[in-house]
């Protein structure tokens, strides 16, 4: 962001919060601050309670009060990926090879029922769960403490509870990949700064995002949006969102 009177940027922060990719509901809401402290998340989600899918950014960890945190198996599998390409470790292909199992029963059960999806998990992705577990108790007794193949181990058994949570629940994801895919082509370059300005452009963001996730024009969103907005009654204003929206009925139609 550039400040105002000031020959330099400094970095500025666009959060971004969506529902599952399992939900009926298709929405993202991007939230502009000046800083990553946890704070910004906690200030954001209020008395929100429920099932919240992240990495393991230490500015969560204070939210979790009422909130539980489902981990993300991709940040996991790349602690292994990235050896692998470094180092060619046949210990972290293993590894790979467990979770990938993992992910190739979530693409069969992508379009499945949240009940058919969990009895799947139960069945075929919780026994391997068990053994990617045991595989990395066993190896991490062999591994030098403070080497990059412990801290990739440490990184997945001290967050396995959170990791393995997916498995209990048919509406959730195994990892946060679909909030990275919607945050990477957001928000690039630098914009003259203030806080305000941000924030507007982060709500317009959020309504052009989520009108692509219910697969409508942003075009034609927000052309009949701003068009019936002087006369929308503030009780409907609901029916503009994203996800109610229906294009209106021309009046000789």
């Amino acid at each position: 962001m550039l400040a105002p009177g000031k020959k330099k940027t400094h970095r500025t922060y666009l959060w971004a919060y969506a529902t599952t990719p399992y939900t009926e509901l298709k929405a993202v809401v991007y939230d502009f601050s000046e800083g990553r402290g946890g704070h910004h998340a906690r200030d954001f989600l209020g008395e929100w309670r429920g099932k919240l899918v992240c990495d393991d950014y230490g500015g969560y960890r204070q939210s979790f009060a009422g909130v539980t945190e489902i981990g993300c198996m991709a940040h996991a599998r790349c602690k292994f990926v990235d050896l692998h390409v470094t180092e060619k470790s046949q210990i972290a292909e293993q590894a790979i090879d467990l979770i990938g199992q993992l992910y190739q029963i979530e693409r069969e059960v992508k379009s499945l029922t949240a009940e058919e999806r969990q009895r799947l998990r139960d069945t075929r992705a919780r026994p391997i769960a068990d053994t990617l577990y045991r595989w990395m108790l066993a190896h991490r007794e062999k591994v030098p403490e403070g080497s990059a193949m412990a801290k990739a181990m440490d990184y997945s058994l001290k967050r396995w509870a959170a990791l393995t949570r997916y498995l209990d629940d048919g509406r959730l994801p195994i990892d946060n990949n679909r909030i990275e895919n919607l945050i990477r082509p957001r928000h690039r370059g630098a914009a003259t700064g203030c806080s305000p300005a941000h924030c507007a452009a982060a709500s317009i963001m959020s309504l052009i995002q989520s009108t692509k996730l219910n697969r409508h024009d942003p075009y034609a969103y927000l052309k009949d949006v701003m068009t019936r907005l002087p006369t929308q009654k503030n009780r409907a204003i609901d029916e503009l969102l994203p996800h109610n929206w229906k294009p209106a009925i021309p009046d000789n139609a």
